[in-house]
C-alpha cells in the first residue's frame, strides 16, 4: 500500500469498537504513554499540538504539561470519545481533520505524532514534515512514537520515522533516540 489511509478506514475502526487499540487497557499503552511523557525534556510547554489524539487517553495525560493543547483525529467517533474524557479541561480544543490536508493554525513548541505516519503514504510524509517546519516554534519539540512490527498500512514505523526525518530541514537535530521491543521513539529539537 503505497498512498496514505482514508479517513473511512478510521470510521471503520470506531464503528466496530469504540477503543480498537485497546488504549485503556494495554500495558503496551500505559508503558509507551509513560516513556512518550518522561522523554518530553520541558515539564511545561505553551501551545502543544497532538496528530491522532485517537479518543484523547494520551490527550488528557499530554494536557497537564500544556498551557494550550490542540488535538486533532480524522475520525469523529473517537473525537467525541476525547472530547467527553477532556471536557474539564479548558485549555485543550479539538479538530476534525485529516494531516497533512487539515492542519490547525498556530505555532507550537511541542508537535506529537504518536503512532500515525505510518498511516500516511511517502508524499504525504514529506508534505507533513512541511507542515510541521511551517508551524514549530523556535527551541520547540517533536516527538515520534511507533510501534515496530508488521502493519498492512503504508510505512512500517521505521520507514515512516526515517521519511520523517530526512525530510526536515537542517534546524531539526535528534536529541533522543529509544528503542524497545515494541516501539521506538525519536525526539527531535529545533533549533
Amino acid at each position: 500500500m503505497s498512498r496514505s489511509l482514508p479517513p473511512g478506514y478510521f470510521e471503520a475502526l470506531y464503528a466496530r469498537s469504540p477503543d480498537p487499540w485497546r488504549f485503556e487497557t494495554s500495558a503496551y499503552e500505559d508503558a509507551k504513554y509513560t516513556a512518550t511523557l518522561a522523554a518530553l525534556p520541558r515539564p511545561r510547554y505553551a501551545q502543544a499540538l497532538e496528530v491522532g489524539c485517537s479518543i484523547g487517553v494520551l490527550t488528557r495525560q499530554l494536557a497537564a504539561r500544556c498551557d494550550a493543547l490542540v488535538a486533532i483525529d480524522p475520525a469523529e467517533r473517537a473525537l467525541a470519545l476525547a472530547r467527553g474524557r477532556c471536557r474539564d479541561l479548558p485549555h485543550v480544543s479539538f479538530v476534525q481533520g485529516l494531516v497533512p490536508e487539515d492542519w490547525p493554525g498556530g505555532r507550537f513548541d511541542l508537535i506529537l505524532l504518536s503512532e500515525v505516519v505510518y498511516y500516511l503514504g511517502a508524499e504525504d510524509v514529506v508534505a507533513l514534515a512541511g507542515r510541521v517546519m511551517d508551524s514549530i516554534a523556535p527551541g520547540g519539540h517533536v516527538e515520534l512514537v511507533h510501534w515496530l512490527g508488521e502493519t498492512d498500512y503504508p510505512l512500517s514505523g521505521d520507514e515512516a520515522t526515517e521519511r520523517f526525518v530526512a525530510a526536515l530541514d537542517v534546524r531539526f537535530q535528534p536529541v533522543l533516540r529509544q528503542r524497545t521491543g515494541e516501539y521506538r521513539l525519536d525526539l527531535l529539537a529545533v533549533r
